[in-house]
């Protein structure tokens, strides 16, 4: 039975600037030919696509939180969508509250997205939007209507601010959205998620397993944000990297003492897999 590693990207197998090293390039590679790897990720399809055009990928990749799982020659196993009506009924619960969302939802069977924006935007998601200033995906959304098949609705601002929303959605839809709130630690900001309640990350993990034939139990997951604690629950083995919030920290079962930007996960990889002597390292990898 191979081994099979499924990583996050931002904040924990990419660096700050979304960049690999060359260490992690050759360490993934060399472990992709005798594991399964694969990436869970709040990216979508062409984002992660761009990303991570110098790696292998041999194991099915989560995408937009688990909303996406593809085959690694990027034919779909499972998509999880919000379908109009309760997409709008979720948008009109935020505008009572004065807030409007992005939507991120698919055009066609081709898996292409579109990022809808809206007129009204904070100081957080102004923020959000300059990092995807020459994205071809971004629509202008004036009317804040929803698309027939949405992957995800995220809202972004201070906490103060979603914490109601988060609760109103909580008990007018209840079951039927996944919700999740969480710190953006690095911006300094908050996000409001909303997808299937089938459409996050441990749900697609079960996915990846049926589709390998393997139990979950089978795999090693890293991560280090709130949405990464479903599957980190799931896995046989969750590692959080050094930068990991603290409450996914007390979900892992191995916390690594380097962070992101320290290539934390291709150090842990390199030291579970025989790779030649060039690439070993004295320093112990794990706290």
């Amino acid at each position: 039975m191979k081994p099979i590693y499924i990583t996050d990207l931002d904040h924990t197998f990419l660096r700050s600037d979304l960049t690999l090293s060359d260490f992690s390039i050759k360490t993934w590679n060399a472990v992709s030919k005798t594991a399964l790897t694969g990436i869970a990720t709040a990216r979508s399809l062409s984002k992660s696509k761009e990303l991570l055009r110098s790696l292998r990928i041999t194991a099915p990749m989560i995408l937009l939180d688990g909303a996406i799982v593809v085959s690694p020659d990027l034919k779909p196993i499972d998509i999880k969508t919000l379908d109009k009506t309760i997409g709008d009924a979720i948008v009109d619960t935020g505008i009572r509250f004065g807030i409007d969302p992005f939507i991120i939802g698919l055009k066609d069977d081709a898996l292409n997205e579109a990022f809808l924006y809206p007129r009204k935007l904070n100081a957080y998601q102004k923020e959000v939007l300059r990092g995807y200033k020459d994205d071809p995906r971004m629509q202008f959304n004036p009317t804040n209507r929803t698309m027939e098949r949405n992957l995800k609705i995220v809202y972004f601002g201070d906490r103060e601010t979603l914490q109601p929303l988060y609760e109103a959605i909580r008990i007018e839809f209840g079951d039927h959205v996944e919700a999740k709130l969480s710190p953006e630690k690095y911006g300094g900001g908050w996000f409001l998620t909303l997808l299937h309640p089938e459409g996050d990350k441990a749900h697609a993990l079960r996915k990846v397993a049926e589709y390998l034939g393997y139990g979950t139990d089978a795999m090693t997951v890293f991560g280090d944000s709130v949405n990464d604690i479903g599957m980190f629950q799931q896995a046989g083995t969750s590692v959080a990297v050094a930068n990991a919030l603290e409450e996914v920290k007390a979900h892992a079962d191995i916390v690594l003492e380097r962070n992101n930007d320290e290539d934390a996960v291709a150090h842990y990889l390199h030291r579970c897999d025989k790779t030649p002597a060039s690439y070993r390292y004295d320093r112990p990898y794990i706290s």
